[in-house]
């Protein structure tokens, strides 16, 4: 009797070890799954399939990464440095664009049947305004176009650190927007030389902040029409795409006319520090 519970306690034992040690794997298999990948940018071209992989891999949160804005040695009043505010806007880009991921797959799951119709059938007009199938084709399928388009895209290193970016053999933005090798690989990049003499790239640490507020009002609102949607308050994907429209054009528009108006006059945040003490306004 003793020698069959002796029996039966190591069989027990060995089975917890056995649960303990899949346990354990499992975890460890579910925590590796949900690390962020790691993409390959070594070169123009691998940037451009590193592009596409965020795409298709549903990760469009991590297409802010393969973007750099060259930043003034700079530092506003407040302490804070150029670098660090468009870090920011990165930050909120990257955010944002998590979320109208998620809004999209919702929308194509609940509405596929909408979304399957013949395209004279889409190129209807679904709300007054005539925004609706803009609206359906940005929230239903944002990211299409990056997928779709890497076919068509090449690059060509020019041995000095950057590479021309072309679509269908033809610059593109007429070569406004370039490719640039950093530490970190390559890089979509514009000729900042040229975008910070404009009147509307931003200058100061208020209107960085703006277009850090842009990026997260234009997620708040997809916060709500998101969870309008979880509580089947759209019968048709025209009624989800009018009202999602008119959620971003609300606070795109309230952000755009706070920034508008800063570009033509920011008090007391027009003044920035450079390496010396000097002050530029």
């Amino acid at each position: 009797m003793f020698r069959a519970w002796e029996s039966s306690r190591r069989t027990s034992a060995s089975l917890a070890k056995l649960a303990s040690s899949a346990l354990v794997g499992s975890t460890l298999l579910v925590l590796g799954g949900c690390s962020d990948p790691t993409y390959d940018t070594s070169t123009p071209q691998r940037l451009l399939d590193a592009v596409q992989q965020a795409v298709r891999d549903g990760r469009p949160e991590d297409l802010p990464q393969f973007i750099e804005i060259s930043a003034r040695d700079v530092e506003f009043e407040d302490g804070v440095t150029e670098e660090s505010a468009i870090g920011d806007v990165k930050a909120k880009l990257s955010d944002m664009l998590g979320q109208l991921g998620r809004v999209s797959r919702k929308l194509k799951e609940r509405y596929a049947k909408d979304l399957a119709k013949s395209q004279t059938q889409l190129e209807r007009v679904s709300d007054r305004f005539g925004f609706g199938p803009v609206v359906e084709r940005a929230v239903t399928d944002p990211f299409k176009f990056l997928d779709e388009s890497r076919a068509k895209l090449t690059a060509e290193d020019l041995g000095d650190g950057t590479a021309t970016l072309e679509y269908d053999g033809s610059p593109v933005a007429g070569g406004f927007v370039a490719l640039l090798e950093t530490g970190d690989g390559w890089r979509v990049t514009v000729p900042i030389e040229l975008v910070q003499s404009n009147e509307y790239w931003p200058q100061t640490r208020h209107q960085w902040a703006v277009v850090a507020s842009m990026m997260l009002a234009v997620e708040n609102s997809l916060d709500i029409f998101e969870a309008e949607l979880d509580a089947d308050k759209f019968k048709t994907l025209d009624q989800a795409t009018e009202r999602v429209g008119r959620l971003l054009g609300e606070s795109v528009i309230v952000q755009s006319v706070i920034y508008a108006s800063m570009t033509k006059k920011d008090p007391g945040s027009g003044k920035v520090r450079t390496g010396t003490s000097a002050e530029v306004q």
